[in-house]
């Protein structure tokens, strides 16, 4: 058995989640692929697959070898591009998932100096309304915006993403200002939506957290659609301070509710496995906290005033 074929074919049908779709991939029977893991199976002496309602998934054996031979692939193919080209430095493909709002505005602008640092690392950047399960989707590295669950992934905060409510001059000259979150029922909402369930909208006041079941005729899965309402005038949004804050450097919409404003949300960088961790994943995860960290919207631990929002360098 050619125990490195093996472990190519395992990666790819954890991946997949099917003998058949491998097979199809790599131009084999699904037979073959079957039987190649069933040797695998018989090496090792144990079960690494289970066949669930979802596909194959697994086993808490399978799970390990999974990232182990991630790990040592990787290694593999970065020595490889290293040694090939006479180089040191970090090199190969990195699967980055991001949330809609943070690629284009904050990573892809910034991705030309890191590839100036890094030539050898290449990103394949995929974004994401839904949080991508990193073993299926086949992501390296994934940012997750919120509290984070039970996990075996291994998780570094590298920033806060603050949250605003906002709406365009015109409209509030128009319908009025509110002054507090109860105000919102007599306006029109730009609603949120994700996997077709609405986003609550949070606030914090003199009586403590509350929340707002967003109501208005127009809603959206995406963030940009929804910003795009707000500019169009046809009522007040709410999301990160980071999809509103090139309109608000141009005067196009205003912050209203500034003292109701929630708790920032924390980002977080998520990998399966930090064991002899790939050094292109780590420079990945550097560059993204160091993205935060020059970023007032983005930053940890930073009091914002949506009213006073320096110009960004462009030096």
């Amino acid at each position: 058995m050619d125990r490195f074929s093996s472990l190519q074919l395992f990666v790819r049908v954890v991946e997949r989640g099917s003998f058949t779709d491998v097979g199809r991939e790599l131009g084999i029977g699904q037979p073959a692929v079957s039987k190649q893991i069933a040797a695998l199976e018989v090496h090792l002496g144990t079960q690494l697959l289970n066949r669930t309602s979802r596909g194959l998934q697994p086993t808490t054996a399978g799970q390990d070898l999974y990232e182990s031979a991630t790990r040592i692939l990787g290694d593999l193919e970065e020595a490889e591009i290293r040694i090939g080209r006479n180089r040191i430095s970090p090199a190969g493909v990195v699967r980055l998932a991001t949330p809609p709002a943070l690629g284009p505005m904050y990573i892809i602008p910034r991705l030309p100096a890191f590839f100036a640092r890094y030539p050898d690392v290449s990103v394949d950047l995929s974004v994401a309304e839904r949080r991508v399960d990193l073993v299926r989707d086949g992501v390296d590295i994934a940012l997750r915006v919120g509290t984070l669950g039970d996990s075996s992934l291994v998780a570094r905060k590298i920033g806060d993403l603050h949250m605003m409510t906002a709406a365009t001059p015109a409209y509030l000259e128009r319908y009025g200002t509110p002054s507090t979150p109860a105000d919102l029922r007599d306006h029109n909402l730009v609603v949120g939506q994700a996997q077709g369930a609405t986003q609550t909208w949070k606030f914090n006041g003199p009586g403590g957290p509350s929340l707002l079941e967003p109501e208005g005729n127009i809603r959206s899965n995406n963030a940009e659609d929804q910003r795009a309402a707000v500019l169009a005038g046809l009522g007040i949004g709410y999301g990160g301070r980071a999809m509103f804050e090139a309109d608000l450097r141009a005067g196009n919409v205003v912050p209203i509710l500034e003292d109701y404003a929630p708790d920032p949300s924390p980002i977080h960088a998520l990998c399966v496995s930090n064991r002899r961790m790939p050094q292109r994943f780590r420079v990945v995860i550097d560059f993204l906290a160091e993205m935060c960290a020059d970023e007032p919207a983005l930053r940890s631990g930073h009091v914002l005033s949506n009213r006073a929002i320096p110009a960004r360098n462009s030096s």
